[in-house]
This record gives C-alpha cells, sequence and structure tokens, in this order.
C-alpha cells in the first residue's frame, strides 16, 4: 500500500472533494509553473519567431489564408495556430498593449492557454482510471513537466496540440473503458463532440498528428477485440462531418490561392521529408526519445521507468491495455522517424502519468527492485546537471554568477533529494508531490532569474535596441552574418539579410537613413567594398553574444549611415 505524508493529506483532500476545488488548484499551479519567464524571454530561434513573424505579416497585410516570412511562403503547417496568434495580438492591441505586435508574449499565449488546458484535460482523462486525489497528482506531475514547461513558453503548435491529444484520447479511453464495462461510471452522451472537436481543432493546427495517435490505439484495440463495434458511440458520421466542416473551408481556401503548392510543400516537404531523413540538422537515432525521456519528463520520469514491470505484467487488463495502445505504436512511429524533436512525444505523456499512477494505487512499484533507488537518484541528477549547466554559461558567458536564481535552485535540489527519502521510506505519493514543488522552484530558478541574467543569449533584443537608438524614424536595415527570424521578427518584416559584407556595403550606399548589422566574419569584405566605394559610415556600436543556433559567440558591428 501506498504511505500517504501528513502533510499532503488535509489540502489534498480538501482540493479533491471537489473537481471545481481540484480544476482551480491545477489552474494556479499551472500559472505558477508555466509563467516565469514567460513575457522575458527573448524570442527564441528558430521556430518560434517564425510562427510569430508570419502571424505578425497577416496583421500587415490582411491576408489570413496565405501563411508567409518575409516573401517565402512557409507552408509546412496549418494555419489554426496562426488565427489563435492573430487573435491574442488583436486582443492586446484593443487593451492598449504598447508595440502589440512585437510583443513576443502575445503570441506565447496560446501556448500558455495549450498548456493550462493540457493539465486540466489531464486530470478529467485520469478520472477514468483512477480516484479523483490521484487524477489530482498526474495533472500536477504534468505541470510539472519540464517538456511542456518549456512548450507553453515558445509560441508554436505543440501545447495546443498536446491539448487536443489528451482530449480526443480521454474521450476514447471512455468509450473502450465503458465497452469493457471497466468504466467505474457512465460516459457523457457528449463524448463523441469532445472527441472529434479536439481531433478537427487538431487538424487545423498541425494536420495529421493527433488523428495518427488514436488511430494506432484503435487499430491495436480492435486487433485484439476483433471488432469496430466499440467505437459505435463515436459516431463516425457525424464526427467526420465536424470535422470537415471546421477544417475544411481552409483548406479550400489556401488550394484556391496557391494551387497544390501548399501541399506540395507540407506533405511532400516537410512530412515526407521528416520521415526520409533528419530535417534542419534534427536527426536522431531510434531510442533518443527514450533516452532523453529521464529529462523531458523530469520528475515524474524515474517513477514511471520503475512502472514499466507493472505495465507488462498487467498489459491484458482494459485500463493498461488502453493506456499501452495510446503510447507504444506512437512512440516506435516517433523513434522510426528520421527527424528526433522532444516535443513530438509530448501527447503521449498523459498516458504515461496514468501507467505510473495505475502502479501506484495498485503497489506495482517495488523499491526493493534491483537499480530502483540509483533510478530515483536521477530525480536529483537531472537537475543537478542542469543547475551545473546554468551555472557554467553564466561564468563563461557573461563574467557572473545568477545570484538572484540560487536560492531557488538550491531549495530545488533540496527537494529533489527529499523526493528519493520519501521514496525510500515507501511515500510514492509524498515523493511525487515533492517533485512538483522542486518543479516549481526549478521552474523560477531558470526562467525567472537565471535565463534573464544571461545577456549574451539576447543578441537578437540587444541589436534591436541598439537599432532604436539610433534615432532615425524609419531606418533600413540590413544584416549580414547574422540571420536568425527572431531579428526579423523585432526589427520588421523589411529586414534585408545580405550574404556577405558586398552587400551590406550597397545596401549602404543608397538614399536614406540606413543601418548595417555586420557579424565579424563579413568584416574584411564590407571594409573592402567601403574603401572602393569611397563611404566611411558611422560605428554605434560592437555587440558580442552567442548564438544558441550556431553554437557559437559572435560579434555584431553596427553600421549607421543617415
Amino acid at each position: 500500500m501506498v504511505s500517504l505524508t501528513p502533510l499532503f493529506d488535509r489540502p489534498l483532500a480538501w482540493a479533491s472533494a471537489s473537481h471545481w476545488r481540484a480544476c482551480i488548484l491545477l489552474l494556479l499551479l499551472s500559472l505558477a509553473a508555466f509563467l516565469p519567464g514567460f513575457s522575458t524571454l527573448q524570442p527564441l530561434d528558430r521556430d518560434e519567431p517564425r510562427f510569430a513573424q508570419a502571424s505578425k505579416q497577416m496583421l500587415e497585410t490582411g491576408d489570413f489564408v496565405d501563411i508567409r516570412f518575409q516573401t517565402e511562403a512557409r507552408h509546412k503547417k496549418p494555419v489554426g495556430i496562426y488565427w489563435l496568434q492573430v487573435t491574442a495580438v488583436k486582443a492586446g492591441e484593443a487593451l492598449g498593449v504598447p508595440e502589440a505586435r512585437t510583443q513576443i508574449w502575445l503570441y506565447r499565449l496560446p501556448s500558455l492557454a495549450g498548456a493550462v488546458a493540457t493539465v486540466l484535460l489531464t486530470y478529467w482523462a485520469l478520472l477514468a482510471f483512477v480516484s479523483a486525489r490521484l487524477a489530482l497528482l498526474g495533472a500536477a506531475l504534468m505541470a510539472a513537466c519540464v517538456l511542456l514547461g518549456v512548450e507553453a513558453r515558445i509560441a508554436k503548435t505543440d501545447a495546443v496540440l498536446a491539448a487536443c491529444a489528451v482530449a480526443s484520447m480521454g474521450a476514447l479511453a471512455r468509450v473502450w473503458l465503458d465497452w469493457t464495462r471497466s468504466l467505474p461510471f457512465v460516459p457523457s452522451r457528449h463524448n463523441w463532440l469532445v472527441f472529434w472537436s479536439a481531433t478537427a481543432l487538431a487538424i487545423l493546427v498541425k494536420g495529421p498528428i493527433v488523428p495518427m495517435v488514436w488511430g494506432l490505439a484503435i487499430l491495436f484495440l480492435s486487433i485484439g477485440q476483433r471488432s469496430l463495434r466499440w467505437l459505435a458511440p463515436l459516431r463516425f458520421g457525424s464526427g467526420l462531418l465536424l470535422c470537415l466542416l471546421v477544417a475544411l473551408p481552409w483548406f479550400l481556401a489556401i488550394t484556391w490561392k496557391t494551387g497544390s503548392s501548399f501541399f506540395a510543400e507540407s506533405v511532400g516537404q516537410d512530412m515526407l521529408g521528416k520521415v526520409a531523413e533528419g530535417q534542419e540538422k534534427h536527426w536522431g537515432p531510434p531510442g533518443l526519445y527514450l533516452l532523453i525521456f529521464f529529462g523531458t519528463y523530469w520528475p515524474a520520469a524515474a517513477f514511471a521507468a520503475m512502472a514499466v514491470p507493472f505495465a507488462w505484467a498487467r498489459r491484458r487488463e482494459p485500463q493498461v491495455l488502453f493506456l499501452l495502445a495510446w503510447i507504444v505504436p506512437s512512440w516506435l512511429v516517433f523513434e522510426a522517424v528520421p527527424t528526433k524533436l522532444p516535443h513530438y512525444v509530448l501527447p503521449l505523456y498523459p498516458a504515461i502519468t496514468a501507467l505510473l499512477l495505475l502502479a501506484i494505487v495498485n503497489s506495482g512499484i517495488d523499491r526493493f527492485r534491483r537499480g530502483s533507488l540509483a533510478t530515483a537518484a536521477l530525480v536529483v541528477i537531472v537537475p543537478l546537471a542542469l543547475v551545473a549547466a546554468i551555472v557554467y554559461a553564466n561564468w563563461t558567458l557573461d563574467g557572473a554568477l545568477p545570484r538572484l536564481a540560487l536560492p531557488f535552485l538550491l531549495l530545488a535540489l533540496l527537494l529533489a533529494w527529499r523526493v528519493v527519502a520519501a521514496f525510500r521510506r515507501d511515500d510514492f505519493e509524498g515523493a511525487l508531490w515533492r517533485g512538483v514543488a522542486a518543479s516549481l522552484l526549478l521552474g523560477f530558478g531558470v526562467y525567472g532569474f537565471a535565463v534573464e541574467s544571461l545577456r549574451s543569449f539576447k543578441l537578437s533584443p540587444r541589436l534591436v535596441e541598439t537599432v532604436r537608438a539610433i534615432g532615425c524614424a524609419d531606418p533600413a536595415v540590413i544584416t549580414v552574418g547574422y540571420r536568425e527570424p527572431s531579428l526579423v521578427f523585432l526589427v520588421g518584416t523589411d529586414l534585408a539579410m545580405g550574404y556577405d559584407g558586398q552587400a551590406a556595403a550597397s545596401f549602404l550606399n543608397q538614399p536614406g537613413c540606413r543601418i548595417a548589422l555586420v557579424e565579424s566574419r563579413a568584416m574584411a569584405g564590407f571594409e573592402a567594398a567601403l574603401a572602393q566605394a569611397g563611404m566611411t559610415p558611422r560605428l554605434a556600436t560592437t555587440i558580442n553574444g552567442f548564438n544558441l543556433n550556431g553554437g557559437r559567440k559572435l560579434t555584431m558591428s553596427v553600421f549607421v549611415r543617415q
């Protein structure tokens, strides 16, 4: 049996006595987990500013059908996330947010909402498997999950997609468990509407990923049942019609506007390209997701790993079988695809959480099993490695220590140690709640203070500050040697991208106030071209920074010709 810690007993009993109380607690917990650094974190290259810039250009042009980054068509994903971001920015403008269109936190609001919805929907989904008290714990573990915390702060698709996935799979779980007489309550007659609404939104946000997850699960379960009759409550006819009504108008509009180019790029180049080879240097070998799982699903990953023997032993039971159908087929697909990005497996994490909780409630985790204590120690090792990396980066790049962050980071490490101590006492529930608290402290320290103190990472914001300080009303700007999308988002859509120093010199040799941002490797060609043209632009400043994408230090010189 699980040993319960008195520290958590009374507040958890109060919160889990009412679904409303549980949801309010989870909402507050989610905001505490996701808000630190939400508005201060710079645009994170490269995907986030690409999404945000494309949404900004929709506002600038009034074209809400086609998706573009500067003049380049961005036909990789459907339009759903862009519409959500446009709505958030327009709301910000209506409320008087200064320079709303370059405030990256406004574009992140759909991701924040998606992450919070993922937590709340995880609670709802888990109620089909465990008690309200454990469902509350499982949802809290999702709020504490490192990967969901990252996606909540990035203006792209994956937090919203995770919410859609857990909604659709929670609905599918109720259908399956009702069919197998394993559901302790009668599912709502509106269950089919949840399933198909989530699917329709998911298609409009990221195409076929969520249908793939539930499609593989249905195939897995139906083969075992030798029947599809259990799916009747989902009303496939009405559901597919709903998906068509939601998604088809935009697909028809983009086809009319671009012909077949959207489908050629999104399916032929983006989707099939990821299957054929690793795209944009994101290749990874099979097994990579399993390797990074202990970091991305921290703090619960170590306990989830210890639940594997339980899942195997109970694999024929309806609850466990459904969760394995949710996890295993899709995980194998993601591992087989050469392109590897950590967030691909995020829609599977709520199912892993459910398996962990079932193992706890059924005494399926053996703390005396060989290697269990070493596995539990990963709860300490993972944040210790992160703290060491942050301190090292602050010291080597900026010559300072993140002093404001250190108290939070040290407290997080102390609590992580207490997680292991609770595990050794057979207090699994108390250990996991301590892990949630440790994650909150780690988030405050990392996002609230440590990352903010890393000025070297803020190369684009510092360059933009310099451009604005020059004082030109509407300067024309070119960048050479540093071509990150964050600079386009912050400077403006008309930012020119040069390939060499000669291009920057030619750009400056035109009328009007002109600014050139020249990276040190292009300086020789730039100076030679200036000498040949007889120009002497003013050097405004030189900025040193670190480009995370290239993994190297950069020196940018800012030249002005008025």
